[in-house]
This record gives structure tokens, sequence and C-alpha cells, in this order.
């Protein structure tokens, strides 16, 4: 007929009477008349401070002594949000329109609230205890509210809340308040980019078909202006790029381009003098990379080059064969009124005719031999 009840030291019970609410059982033995065995319990432990329950609407509604004396309160407005202490460290981060009950019994519990009406920044005190979380000792629930953003040194951060670009963020950590409002950073590189243009099937005026390939050295002179102009502004530059290239090369025959590839880089830059101001992009150099003729084209060409330099050899040929007879002619000349340079040839030429012979057999002497190669007038 009667009914004990023992509740730990750490843990906390609901009383229950044919399943309705009677009263919250601290800690110890509790002895109850029940002989008709009416009452059970719901044993909730204190290591786990929140208090969830079916009953919670009702003991709001109905049991407001009950409610002051075990539980923290902790409820939320539309436009605030929560920062939940627990033994004065941070676990918790919670939404607007919270309604949570903590037992008072269990770890000390501490609410700190955020107007997310006055400012949608975190703190930076507040934000040193969100970063690196994995090697705290205890990790923080809710974080996914809170956009971190870090941004590298030579780069800036676009801020934009709820579609709208406010403003510029500096190299450095930030973190936002995402509740009731979307908001995007995004990191842009400040420093000296490359972008290249290949590939780029392009007519000549004389209707041959060129592959062309051109690279552009490029920054931001004004990200915000790039960025409130533009939506994609490295797209915007590539197609300028393109632009420029297909009226320098589609205004000019395949000779031209061939001699002097310089005017499509004049071309080009012409072009972007004209079209980019205004939209915060700078080029800082560019040039042609590559010209790419087709195959027959390449061919015809090899022909083109083959005959220029084979008419050229004959013409040098020519003119030293002119040169050499002219030479000899010289030589005869003076040979004929000079009987001492002809024996000078003379013997010149039995020289390199001794060169060539192994072998030498002389009759009658020397003087005889000579004699009788050569007879002077």
């Amino acid at each position: 007929m009667w009914q004990n009840f023992h509740i730990k030291k750490n843990e906390r019970a609901l009383l229950l009477k044919d399943g309705d609410f009677e009263q919250i059982l601290t800690s110890g033995e509790h002895k109850l008349f029940d002989w008709k065995k009416r009452y059970s319990t719901e044993v909730f432990s204190l290591d786990q401070t929140v208090f969830e329950h079916k009953l919670v609407d009702y003991l709001r509604q109905h049991e407001a002594i009950t409610l002051d004396t075990h539980f923290h309160v902790f409820d939320l407005g539309d436009d605030e949000a929560g920062l939940r202490y627990e033994n004065g460290l941070l676990v918790e981060v919670l939404p607007p329109g919270s309604r949570q009950l903590y037992w008072k019994d269990g770890a000390p519990q501490k609410l700190e609230r955020i107007n997310l009406t006055q400012d949608f920044r975190v703190p930076d005190s507040l934000l040193a205890s969100m970063t690196q979380v994995g090697l705290r000792g205890r990790g923080i629930s809710g974080l996914n509210a809170v956009l971190r953003v870090q941004i590298p040194a030579e780069h800036v951060g676009i801020l934009r809340v709820d579609g709208k670009q406010q403003e510029l963020l500096p190299p450095g950590r930030y973190g936002f308040w995402c509740f009731n409002r979307e908001i995007k950073v995004e990191t842009v590189d400040t420093r000296l980019q490359a972008l290249e243009v290949s590939g780029q099937e392009i007519l000549t005026r004389d209707k041959v078909s060129l592959r062309i390939n051109l690279n552009a050295n490029w920054r931001f002179s004004d990200v915000n202006m790039a960025f409130r102009q533009l939506a994609k502004p490295a797209e915007h530059l590539y197609r300028e790029l393109q632009f420029g290239l297909r009226a320098a090369v589609g205004t000019r025959n395949l000779d031209e381009l061939l001699e002097n590839k310089q005017v499509i880089d004049d071309e080009v830059n012409a072009h972007l003098a004209q079209r980019l101001p205004g939209f915060g992009l700078e080029v800082c150099s560019l040039g042609v990379k590559d010209i790419i003729l087709p195959g027959e084209m390449k061919t015809l060409l090899a022909q083109v080059v083959e005959a220029e330099k084979a008419a050229q050899a004959n013409v040098i040929r020519r003119r030293e064969e002119t040169a050499a007879t002219r030479s000899l002619l010289n030589t005869a000349k003076v040979m004929e009124d000079n009987p001492t340079a002809l024996r000078l040839k003379e013997l010149e030429t039995l020289e390199r005719l001794a060169e060539r012979i192994d072998k030498i057999s002389v009759f009658g002497g020397l003087d005889q031999l000579l004699n009788g190669l050569v007879k002077l007038k």
C-alpha cells in the first residue's frame, strides 16, 4: 500500500498520478501511500541541464511556482539571439524564438541576449571563443548560425546582406549573425592575375581561318566599383579581350598578321582603353602567344618560303659565278702581259698536281721535265 521512490543527488524526478503532473521530487527517499498503484515517476539526470518534456507547456501555464523553483526560463523574442554559458563557458547559441527550460540544480547557467536589430557583427572577443572549437574541452552547439570568415593577405572581402553590397572587408577575421538575414562574403584577390584567351578561331580579311592564343595580365583597380557594375568581372574582361582580338584579326589579311604580330596587341589594347574605364578593371600587359595556321595553309606557306629561298640562293649563286668569271678574266689579262706571272701560275698548278701524285719517276732531269710541261713564248 506504500511506494518508495529513491532519487539520487544528481537526479530530479517528475511525480505523476495517473499520468498527470503532481510535483517535482528532489534527491532523497520519498514514501507515498498508494494502495491503487496510481503514482509513477520520470527521472532526469542533472548532467543533462536542458529540460525537454511534453509537459513543458503545462508547467509554463499552470505551475508558475514550480517553474520558478526548479528551472531557469530562457525565452527569446524574434529579434533576439541568445548565448548560453554553463559554468562560465559558452556552450550554446540559441536562435530567435527559443523557449528553453534548464534545471537550476544543475550546472550554473547564464543567458546573454543579443539584439539582432542593432548589429549583425559578432564582437571580436566573442568570435575568438568560437574559433578552433575542436581544440576546446567542450563544443558549442548552434555555431552554424554564425558566419565566420577569414580574409587572407592581399585579398578583400565583399560583404552582401540580403543581396545588397555593403562594404569591403580588409584582411582579418570576421563573424556575422545569420539570424533573420542572408549574409554572404566573397573573397577577391587584389594581386596581379593572368587570363588566357585560348583557341580562338577567327577568319582574316582574306578568309583564312586562324587559331590564336592571347595572354593578359590584369588586376582590380577598384573592387567595389567592379562588383557593383559587373556580376562576374573576370568573365567580362574575357569577353572584351575576345571582341578586341576578333576586331584586330578580322580586318587584316594573313600577310599583315604574319609580318607584324604586334599590330594585334596594339589593336586589342586600343579596344580595352575604350571599353574598360568605369568598370574597376586594369589590364597591365597583353600579348599574342600563338598564331596557329590550318594544316593545308602550313603546307602552302612552306612551299612559298622554299621557293623564295631557292630563288634567293639562285641569285646568290649567279652573282658568285659572275664574280669568279670576272676574276679569271682579270687574271688572264695579267698573265698575257707578264710571262713571269704566267710562270708562277704554272708552278702553282704543278704543285697542286704533285699533291695528288703518290710516286714520281723523273728521266732526263728536272729541267727537262719542266720544259716539257710548259713552254714559254
